[in-house]
């Protein structure tokens, strides 16, 4: 832990993508507590006003507040790619680790089932899914339909990492001593790729959010919320850009732009720290 504590204070990616993830928890924390968020719901009063010393970025075509709705947006657009990201590599991980591990048939049976489900487009799949239960579509049932489409490419590249890991002494050495299966993949296996795990978590996460934006932007997310993708949807629906709406359809592009950076930088430095070759270049 020091040593991987020191490579991190090193590593100016890392910290300025965790710095970037900072401000913005700050935002989602402190935000509710100087903005008064209830002003994210429409009010016909207010349609279409520019910015201002008392709606610091305007409001929309329906009357919504775009600045407490960014806040909102914003924090709703995370949970969804974070809860994907999460479920699909929970899921991806065991799978991984099973096939990897154990071999034989169950390896076969994993692995393909991965290989067929990555050949299947999966927007395609996601835009059907969306499209069937769009009436009913909230944050928490478009983070599953991601999540359902977010585990087989953990699920290789875990299992090929542990194909490499299980004929290495100390394996040999565990189960000499007495050790399980299921000990071994815990106690031995598990802890040298938490630090791949995370980067594997963070792509996992962008990953979800772009999915998630994409369904959202041609209008298959929860209609009801104001999520950054919703945002998006929404702006080309009523011809902001076309109106000169500018304070519509830039504070969440310019949001998506700064989540996907912070997350950008937070992979590629895990990404190093989980490399050896990259930290020994270093």
């Amino acid at each position: 832990m020091s040593r991987s504590w020191g490579y991190v204070r090193r590593n100016p990616l890392l910290l300025v993508g965790v710095a970037m993830f900072i401000l913005l928890l700050l935002f989602w924390l402190i935000g509710p507590q100087v903005i008064d968020v209830t002003r994210a719901r429409p009010i016909s009063a207010m349609a279409d006003q520019r910015p201002s010393a008392e709606m610091p970025l305007g409001s929309d075509s329906v009357g919504r507040e775009l600045l407490p709705n960014l806040l909102v947006g914003s924090l709703y657009t995370f949970e969804i790619g974070l809860t994907a990201g999460l479920i699909g590599l929970v899921v991806g991980t065991i799978l991984g680790f099973i096939a990897g591990y154990f071999g034989g048939v169950i390896d076969s049976f994993i692995s393909t089932a991965a290989d067929v489900a990555l050949t299947i487009p999966a927007l395609a799949v996601l835009v059907v899914i969306a499209s069937v239960i769009k009436e009913v579509l909230n944050v928490r049932n478009l983070a599953l339909i991601v999540a359902a489409l977010s585990w087989m490419r953990p699920a290789r590249t875990i299992r090929s990492q542990v194909l490499s890991m299980r004929e290495r002494s100390y394996v040999e050495i565990a189960r000499l001593s007495g050790m399980n299966d299921w000990q071994i993949i815990v106690q031995e296996l598990l802890p040298n790729l938490l630090p791949y795990l995370a980067a594997t978590l963070v792509g996992a996460v962008a990953g979800a959010l772009l999915a998630a934006i994409g369904l959202e932007a041609m209008g298959l997310g929860p209609q009801t919320e104001p999520t950054l993708g919703m945002t998006i949807f929404w702006c080309n629906y009523y011809g902001a850009l076309l109106r000169g709406m500018w304070w519509w359809w830039a504070p969440p592009i310019v949001a998506i732009l700064y989540v996907f950076a912070a997350l950008f930088a937070i992979s590629s430095g895990l990404d190093e720290l989980a490399n050896p070759r990259l930290r020994r270049a270093r």
